[in-house]
């Protein structure tokens, strides 16, 4: 299970590379996607100004109308065009085709921003076994249980997202591909190793935050289910290869080490 962060986005990296080659080693992929910096570029150019409460994106109407939009049409095809072309296999999905995520308004002074009610694992696990890496765009059907005047799509937090698969699906190992080293200390040095009541103890002090906070969060979910999640800096080359091969950097969260 992968979470491809915006810095992993862009054509000049290595990362589909090594998801192709993954891939052609007999590996089954799912990845989860973000793709926050080229919503607010595109927010912007429509004059809606960006808001972020611990991390997630506050989604009022005219955001998430650009959210959809780039997330299930743009960043997600490009990603799904970028791994066909280098001899992969690979389809793009949203979480609200064949209702895959189910998700809740989180906080109404968060719009529609959503959390995870349900993950229905049955389109992943089709398109696994007819032999495709699924792409997935952070999108949420919203609960049949909420109001009718609530719209039906919810942007949620992509690593969120890939937390609550990872642990429906279980997962063997989630790595994040980010744009910073790992999780650091107070004195920004790399922590390679952490203990869920470690990581718990980062945000509690405040140590670990911002954009850190849900991908932290994301690992104990997996933790459930999953025996080793990794944050890891998808800016060097050949990060996610080295990663599954044993001498990758980063941060390691797992209950025992």
């Amino acid at each position: 299970m992968v979470k491809l962060g915006g810095a992993t986005l862009g054509s000049h990296d290595t990362t589909i590379e090594d998801i192709v080659e993954l891939q052609q080693q007999g590996k089954s992929l799912v990845i989860v996607h973000g793709g926050g910096k080229v919503i607010t570029d595109w927010l912007e150019k429509r004059g809606i100004p960006s808001r972020f409460v611990h991390g997630e994106r506050v989604t009022d109407e005219a955001t998430l109308e650009v959210v959809i939009s780039v997330l299930a049409g743009l960043v997600n095809k490009e990603i799904v065009a970028a791994i066909n072309s280098l001899g992969g296999n690979a389809v793009g999905i949203s979480g609200v085709d064949g209702a895959f995520i189910q998700g809740r308004i989180k906080d109404e002074e968060m719009g529609y921003t959503g959390t995870v009610v349900e993950v229905n694992p049955a389109p992943l696990e089709a398109l696994l076994q007819s032999g495709y890496i699924p792409v997935i765009a952070p999108l949420g059907l919203h609960s049949p249980a909420q109001p009718d005047k609530a719209h039906k799509v919810l942007n949620i937090n992509a690593d969120v997202v890939a937390g609550e698969i990872a642990a429906t699906i279980g997962a063997e190992r989630l790595i994040f591909l980010t744009d910073v080293v790992g999780v650091c200390d107070q004195s920004g040095n790399l922590l390679p190793r952490l203990s869920p009541d470690e990581a718990g103890d980062l945000m509690a002090s405040g140590v670990a935050s911002g954009g850190m906070i849900p991908k932290i969060k994301a690992c104990l979910r997996a933790l459930s289910a999953t025996s080793t999640t990794c944050i890891i800096d998808g800016r060097l080359p050949h990060a996610l290869l080295s990663e599954i091969e044993g001498h990758g950097g980063g941060t390691t969260i797992q209950k025992a080490y």
